[in-house]
């Protein structure tokens, strides 16, 4: 039983699910010592170049696997006990003493990220079950569009009316469009009798709210040829989204507006950072460094938790429960961020594209979190705010100067760069320790101080700023005007601003890779820092995933993209951090995998054509099979299927969930992830930046219209390939076997195996081709008529009918009978 003033405990994984979960492992890792033995002093020579192919592919899978498997050696569960974090920190009659947040919530297109959603994000968020005080909400506008910031002045009006009615009755979720649209019994636990009432009474307000934005939205699908212009007559400042200057705008608060009831109400703060022709701007994580600065010079909360824009609140409680862990006096400290997992609304319950990435976050992270942490992927995480500054976790102050900690008697040109890195680090926390005197000084000798000890070489050059970052348990500095705080944050998002300083490099959202979420996270880990897993009943965020083939596909594209920017950076877990050995090896296994994933696409695509190939031409890879080798395959088989059933047990995640996840395994891998190794070597390498246009078709009006959209783009064409082959391939191989007899039945009973693995794999793929679901005479008829005309197509040059007669027989045959 965990101690009664504890807020979280850990709970390890019975030893009755644990242990022969790991023997397991060790099994099939000897089993597949024993099977590539087998494989490679067997070579078939028939078929050499077939065989040599197969057994690079099959070690790459084994090399996959390991990455894969072993960082998930001790996975671990915790729990969560908000009723001990009140006890400590909301002592009645006394100051509450939980800690400020900010809350990021980043959008740059209003046409493609309805303001709907991102404001049902934000009132999520002004509703949220912690102190009004401590809660501040950031809204960063990346596009400066008017719509953004006007549909953003109603949701502040809305808001005054939604929060205190989500507080008075307890409501779940705190966004309106997804509370309204359950379909559950809203009187559970309801007794108040004026909630019936009052409940009307909101979703009249809230639909006339939503009839109000919505016609903001279609006012906006064509711009006026003058640009357009605010409602005192002045031009919007952010025409031009490419070159405008920076826009903030405070709109409820503490001298904000308040609620219909008179309480206090939190902070939303519009935010749009300057843009200027020439200058980096760094996409997502240089909008987030923006938040970071003009956050830091308004509010200074210690924690920071960013949202995107279709990620809404669905747990009230789940700022607290972050706090469980960031506030105990003997986790929290080392901890740099609590990641939540993400769930999704408006899927299909089949989730044929693995949307919910199920296996992801119920499996891989849980097995990261009894290491040194999950990794950071995008949304639904709670920030150290020092962290964020780069700076080590308060248990390991400097980096110490020992050489790589694999190869200590060696020190490569890497490791001498990790030195200088490190003297810099040293140095910094050696004047943030002096700039804590400061406080005896005023400010122009302030000023001359932080300019001498190199902070705006870091930092940049705001003393405000400079001075937030040393004030660990958050606040505005004593020092600061009020009434310069503005101008001050107008400052620090300049598009100049973070030049000539770390910002990117070392501080903040680290730049270099279009997934600057692993990136950052990976950084963090490097100096020390732990993270931390939180996965509460009510699952803490909900968002929207894209549904079709096409768009999913485009999105695992652009995640394996910045995978391989990372890959060939020197951020490549490959390389980078050994000096200080802070990151421990699996967990350093486990960002590899994050980074060598795409790469599998090559072998995959050219493992699903082998069956098509072998079947096709009558060879085959594997040769005939002794007693001891069909023991190893079935053992390899065995193995393989009770590492999952194990699994499965000990993480709750359905069988169903794991073959989705399986199969668009092999549907990404030969679409997204190949095209994203191709791109991105053609980017990192030759400069050149490739795009793969998306083309709507009409969709079906139904609950799920979205999922029967036919986009066409190029990443349809590989696997669409690969499942036309390998059918033809099968009708070949059969057409084959009739033809010679009882004796080559045999042998095709093994080559079919592979191409129907292939296929079943795809089965999704072909589904989400054909279009509506459950018709199955459609798909077919389309399926018979694909097959009849390729394999019409190439008959003649199979002829699997016709024994191929050599010439010279048949002019040996002509002279025998004199013809």
């Amino acid at each position: 039983m965990p101690l009664v003033h504890s807020s979280n405990v850990v709970i390890p994984m019975s030893k009755s699910k644990i242990a022969p979960y790991r023997t397991v492992i060790i099994m099939r890792l000897i089993i597949l010592g024993l099977f590539f033995h087998y494989r490679v002093t067997n070579p078939v020579e028939s078929a050499f170049p077939l065989w040599l192919t197969s057994i690079i592919c099959e070690i790459w899978f084994a090399f996959s696997w390991v990455l894969d498997q072993f960082p998930k050696w001790s996975p671990i569960n915790r729990q969560t006990f908000i009723d001990n974090l009140s006890a400590r920190f909301e002592r009645e009659g006394e100051p509450n003493e939980l800690a400020a947040v900010d809350f990021f919530v980043s959008t740059v297109d209003p046409l493609k990220e309805p303001p709907l959603i991102t404001a049902n994000t934000v009132l999520s968020i002004l509703a949220v079950d912690y102190p009004v005080d401590k809660v501040s909400c950031y809204v960063s506008d990346d596009g400066a569009a008017m719509l953004t910031f006007e549909s953003l002045v109603e949701t502040a009006d809305f808001a005054r009316k939604w929060v205190p009615f989500c507080k008075k009755f307890s409501i779940e979720p705190r966004a309106p469009e997804f509370y309204f649209s359950q379909k559950i019994d809203y009187l559970k636990d309801k007794v108040q009798p004026s909630f019936v009432k009052e409940r009307r009474a909101m979703k009249r307000d809230y639909e006339e709210y939503k009839v109000r934005v919505n016609a903001m939205v279609a006012k906006a699908q064509k711009t006026p040829e003058e640009g357009w212009t605010m409602q005192d007559g002045t031009p919007w400042p952010g025409n031009n989204s490419r070159d405008h200057p920076g826009m903030i705008q405070v709109f409820l608060g503490h001298t904000g507006a308040r609620d219909i009831e008179g309480n206090e109400l939190p902070r939303l703060v519009y935010v749009s950072r300057e843009k200027r022709p020439g200058y980096q701007h760094h996409k997502k994580a240089g909008a987030e460094n923006a938040l970071v600065r003009v956050s830091a010079v308004l509010t200074n909360a210690p924690f920071i938790l960013n949202l995107d824009c279709d990620h809404y609140v669905n747990n009230s409680k789940a700022v607290r429960e972050a706090m469980c862990f960031l506030m105990d006096p003997e986790v929290g400290r080392d901890v740099c961020y609590v990641q939540f997992p993400q769930r999704f609304d408006g899927i299909d319950r089949s989730d044929r594209y693995a949307n919910r990435n199920t296996v992801f976050f119920d499996v891989n992270m849980k097995g990261l979190d009894g290491i040194q942490g999950p990794v950071y992927v995008g949304t639904g995480c709670v920030f150290n705010r020092q962290a964020l500054y780069g700076y080590s976790p308060p248990s390991m102050p400097s980096v110490p100067r020992s050489s790589c900690c694999c190869f200590p008697s060696k020190k490569s040109t890497n490791d001498v760069s990790d030195f200088q890195r490190n003297a810099k680090r040293e140095e910094l926390e050696a004047a943030i320790f002096n700039l804590k005197e400061l406080d005896n000084y005023d400010e122009h000798e302030r000023s001359m101080l932080i300019s001498q000890m190199s902070f705006e070489k870091t930092f940049g050059l705001s003393t405000v700023f400079i001075e937030s970052t040393l004030m660990e348990n958050g606040g505005v500095p004593e020092s600061a005007d009020p009434s310069m705080l503005i101008k001050e944050a107008i400052h620090v998002i300049s598009c100049g601003y973070e030049e000539k300083t770390l910002w990117g490099k070392e501080i903040g959202w680290i730049y270099g890779s279009v997934t600057e979420d692993i990136l950052s996270g990976f950084k963090m880990q490097c100096r020390g820092w732990k993270s931390i897993y939180c996965m509460p009943l009510r699952p803490a965020f909900k968002g929207s995933a894209p549904i079709n083939l096409s768009d999913r596909l485009h999105q695992v594209l652009r995640w394996a993209l910045g995978s391989i920017e990372i890959f060939l950076s020197r951020h490549c877990p490959l390389w980078y951090g050994f000096s200080g050995g802070r990151l421990k090896w699996l967990q350093r296994m486990a960002y590899i995998n994050t980074i060598v994933y795409p790469f599998t696409s090559l072998p995959l695509i050219a493992y699903c054509s082998l069956p098509a190939i072998c079947l096709l031409t009558g060879k085959f890879i594997i040769p005939t099979l002794s007693n001891v080798a069909s023991v190893l395959f079935l053992g390899l088989f065995l193995s393989i299927i009770i590492t999952s059933v194990l699994e499965l047990r000990w993480s709750g995640v359905s069988i169903e969930d794991l073959w989705r996840n399986e199969q668009f395994w092999v549907i990404g891998g030969v679409s997204a992830h190949l095209f994203a190794v191709f791109q991105g070597l053609l980017k990192m390498l030759a400069g050149v930046d490739t795009n793969f246009t998306v083309t709507a078709k009409a969709a079906e009006d139904s609950e799920f219209g979205e999922l029967y959209l036919v986009k066409w783009t190029t990443l349809l064409i590989p696997p669409t390939t690969l499942i036309v082959v390998n059918m033809v391939g099968v009708v070949a191989g059969f057409s084959d076997a009739l033809n010679g007899g009882y004796e080559s039945w045999g042998p095709l009973f093994g080559k079919v195996f592979f191409a129907f693995w292939v296929i079943f794999h795809l089965y999704p793929f072909l589904k989400g081709l054909m279009g509506r679901q459950n018709r199955t005479p459609t798909i077919v008829i389309l399926w018979s008529v694909l097959l009849a005309s390729v394999f019409s197509l190439i008959w003649v040059k199979i002829n699997p009918f016709v024994n191929t007669v050599d010439s010279e027989t048949i002019a040996e045959t002509c002279i025998a009978i004199d013809c």
